[in-house]
């Protein structure tokens, strides 16, 4: 089942690749040009294009690897000058990338469904659903983006966490923040269910206080600081001397976080809110959009 569904969906991929792209298939081709170009001490300073890397290193990393196989394809996408650069060979190259990536989507979705041990018609509509989900063909086939690549990873971390693999899970969960770090917002549930399941031995529900901070595991805590904490001094260390202009370009809020564009619901408020503060001359945490 989980083959016949990503082989039909990749053939409705394949039929999007000339399809309209956004301005993040530039994005994206002008993280290949840093990455493949500069040094590692100069990607998060490179400021050719607007455009500018402000994803953590593990997808600069990614982007990175990628670019090595985008020389093949056309090379010309690689210069950090070409800007706006949308060779029919490029536009492929970006468009399998998203396709390929999308079997760990595909993986994760496979154990997600395997664990939960529900039955065989469970474990196909969940494949169905997930396989099929329509908004991400349209986010990543057609405006343009890696989520497919990233909800495989979160999906993996998910599926071990049902498993029991609690360490995995957080392992999994860690290197997704430090590819998107836009994931940290799930980190307190994340937190509270390891705190729960991991770090505390299992008690009765009328088990005294005292008996619950019996319970309290220092070596699986231990355990769990040394696989997340490990995580982020391998994704950090070689950017430590600056961490600092890392920092900004991921949390940039004196650019405005919402940059070059209007965003909709709670952010619409905030820019309106930003931006008055800034046309009116009051001191403004992020400086307008």
């Amino acid at each position: 089942m989980i083959f016949m569904s990503v082989l039909l969906t990749s053939c409705v991929k394949l039929l999007l690749v000339p399809s309209y792209h956004s301005t993040d298939f530039e994005v994206h081709r002008n993280w290949l040009a840093i990455t493949h170009n500069l040094p590692t001490k100069r990607w998060y300073f490179e400021d050719t294009s607007e455009w500018t890397l402000d994803y953590p290193p593990l997808f600069a990393w990614f982007e990175c690897f990628l670019s090595y196989v985008a020389k093949l394809f056309d090379p010309n996408m690689l210069h950090l000058d070409n800007l706006n650069y949308a060779s029919e060979a490029t536009v492929l190259f970006q468009r399998l990338s998203v396709i390929l990536t999308d079997l760990v989507y595909a993986y994760g979705t496979h154990q997600c469904s395997m664990s939960l041990k529900s039955g065989w018609k469970t474990e196909v509509v969940l494949t169905l659903l997930l396989i099929s989900n329509v908004g991400l063909l349209m986010v990543d086939h057609i405006h343009f983006q890696y989520n497919g690549f990233l909800y495989g990873i979160l999906l993996l971390s998910v599926a071990n966490m049902i498993q029991g693999k609690y360490l995995k899970g957080a392992f999994w969960f860690t290197i997704l923040i430090n590819l998107k770090h836009i994931y940290i917002y799930m980190g307190p549930t994340y937190f509270v269910y390891l705190l729960h399941n991991y770090c505390f031995d299992k008690v009765h529900k009328s088990s005294s206080f005292k008996d619950l901070l019996n319970s309290f595991s220092f070596i699986n805590t231990a355990k769990l600081g040394a696989v997340v904490i490990g995580v982020f001094l391998v994704t950090y260390l070689p950017f430590i001397d600056q961490l600092g202009q890392v920092l900004s370009r991921l949390f940039p809020f004196k650019r405005g976080l919402c940059h070059a564009y209007w965003a909709p619901n709670i952010w619409a408020v905030y820019n309106v809110l930003d931006k008055g503060a800034f046309i009116s001359g009051m001191k403004s945490k992020t400086n307008g959009i």
